[in-house]
């Protein structure tokens, strides 16, 4: 009589994501990236911080979105890195490799997607925490003096880092669908952020209405403790962040279903 023997090593969600996270950090792109964006994140807002007078004229400018000016670079950063984390993988062909041992295609994509989320939330939340603390030490003594106990101020810190996290999976899902770095690059820096731009030129006040769900000024509107004028609320910013993330990871996966590799 013979027994069915399950096997040594199967596929789990588990052994996918760890697979995915140390592919991540094995390779040195990843390393660059991120050090680059906390260091455009840090540099800036403690430039901001040193330089700042109370006679400026920027007395009006939330204290958050001030010390924090620099994630608008780190988020380009971390974008390429979205890019690369699933199209770098098609430009080197390891993406045969990674789609032959996990038969189940759209469980690579789900993987790299968390992995990427829980990294990017992580360094952009502590990097954004200890910049906005360490600018505050220069600003003690002026009109944008804040701590983290007031209103809206850890909210507005964690909104930072959840905005900046879900451009990262826009183009993390730009990146899977194009498959290409150089077309992922540039569908990120054209759709996302130029397109809202040009748009919001044009004098109609349902475009003005619909740029201020774009991604970019969604994520903008995360990061600030004070309601911005002209933007959405937090709320419907981060729902629209979501629904943006969201489209951008189900078209490739439904390409993982229809296409070759």
């Amino acid at each position: 009589m013979t027994t069915a023997t399950t096997p040594a090593y199967r596929v789990t969600p588990a052994r996918v994501l760890r697979s995915e996270w140390h592919k991540l950090w094995t390779v040195r792109s990843s390393w660059i990236t991120v050090l680059t964006s906390v260091a455009f994140l840090l540099g800036v807002g403690v430039l901001m911080g040193a330089t700042y007078t109370s006679d400026g004229g920027d007395s009006d400018v939330d204290t958050v979105v001030l010390t924090l000016y620099g994630s608008q670079l780190g988020a380009i950063c971390l974008a390429v890195l979205g890019i690369l984390v699933t199209a770098g993988e098609y430009a080197t062909g390891m993406i045969r490799a990674s789609l032959t041992a996990v038969p189940r295609r759209t469980s690579v994509l789900w993987a790299k997607a968390a992995v990427f989320t829980a990294t990017v939330f992580t360094v952009s939340f502590v990097t954004a925490l200890v910049t906005f603390l360490t600018a505050q030490l220069f600003l003690s003594d002026t009109d944008q003096a804040a701590s983290l106990a007031d209103d809206g101020v850890v909210a507005a810190v964690a909104g930072n880092a959840a905005g900046v996290t879900l451009l990262g999976l826009v183009a993390l899902g730009l990146g899977a669908a194009l498959r290409s770095v150089p077309g992922g690059i540039g569908a990120f820096v054209g759709g996302v952020l130029i397109l809202p731009e040009v748009l919001g030129m044009l004098p109609y006040d349902a475009v003005e209405t619909a740029v201020r769900y774009f991604p970019t000024q969604a994520a903008g509107a995360l990061g600030s403790a004070d309601p911005m004028p002209q933007a959405a609320s937090p709320g419907g910013a981060f729902l629209a962040l979501c629904l943006w993330a969201a489209a951008a990871l189900i078209v490739p996966a439904m390409l993982l279903k229809r296409r070759d590799v």
